[in-house]
């Protein structure tokens, strides 16, 4: 999510758990014992709430992935069956950001030592935030910041290319003025929207286990079946193609925007991917200027 202070960013990402479904047993068994492991197992207490965790931009890499003198499992190992939220993004160190790149992609942070080798399961959903620039305000009216659009530039730098090749969604959130607050529009409870994304799962998991995979989510679908599972008609393969012809997106790039927009489609209870579906999760990954212009 990118927007100015007080846009409600944070807010947003704390308030995701509250629309996931609550933790199954066999995933609540895991989040108990990497807690257990931590340190953080207070009292004995069990919860099936998801994990939020939320570092400070000035954690070390052993703090985010893990390690130590005594090995321990780091936040995105404790975030596990959650969501691992990280405000301010380009804040962190650059090497701490791109560590979380192999976690995204096997689900699990690896530590590597003279004496020996742990790995922590770390499937988790990664929600970040940031100002446009470092004033904060880039781009917002009547604002000029004094260095133009290089302080855009060199701050959006600090998170590299396959660091945001890896995120699924990309969110501009306009800052919200003091008439949205007096007179707030109508909207939909977060009790209806966890309704619909349980409604989703369900979909989810009977299709996995039709085909005999170990998988929940579409997020967990194996690169080989994800084409199977999407089965674009002739319009949405037209776009996608388009789309990759234009602005090259990558072999991961192209499996995740097809997962997504699976996503979307079980979400409306729909049983093929339409061209709707798919136009929406490009625009997530390519913004909604350069996907008109692919139109």
């Amino acid at each position: 999510m990118t927007g100015p202070p007080g846009a409600g960013k944070s807010m947003l990402a704390q308030r995701l758990p509250s629309i996931l479904p609550p933790l199954q047993a066999r995933e609540l068994l895991d989040v108990s014992m990497i807690a257990s492991m931590a340190g953080e197992l207070a009292e004995g207490r069990l919860t099936d709430r998801r994990p939020f965790r939320a570092p400070h931009h000035s954690a070390s890499m052993a703090a985010i992935v893990g390690g130590g003198l005594r090995v321990r499992p780091g936040e995105a190992s404790l975030a596990h069956h959650g969501v691992l939220f990280l405000d301010e993004l380009p804040e962190f160190q650059p090497q701490v950001i791109d560590a979380l790149r192999q976690p995204l992609e096997t689900s699990e942070c690896v530590i590597a030592r003279a004496n020996g080798r742990v790995a922590y399961p770390a499937r988790f959903q990664l929600v970040a935030a940031m100002n446009p620039c470092r004033c904060g305000m880039a781009g917002e009216p009547g604002f000029r910041c004094a260095r133009g659009d290089r302080c855009r530039t060199e701050y959006q730098a600090r998170v590299s290319g396959p660091m945001l090749d890896r995120i699924d969604l990309r969110i501009d959130v306009p800052a919200v003025s003091a008439g949205d607050l007096i007179r707030p529009a109508k909207a939909e409870p977060s009790a209806a929207v966890a309704e619909r994304v349980a409604r989703a799962r369900e979909i989810q998991r009977e299709r996995f286990a039709l085909l005999g995979i170990s998988a929940s989510t579409n997020a967990q679908c194996p690169a080989a079946l994800v084409e199977e599972i999407a089965a674009l008609d002739a319009g949405g393969l037209a776009l996608l193609c388009d789309a990759g012809e234009r602005f090259g997106i990558s072999a991961r790039a192209y499996h995740r925007v097809l997962k997504v927009a699976r996503t979307l489609a079980d979400l409306d209870a729909a049983e093929r991917v339409g061209r709707l579906h798919l136009a929406e999760a490009l625009s997530y990954r390519l913004g909604g200027e350069r996907l008109a212009r692919a139109a």
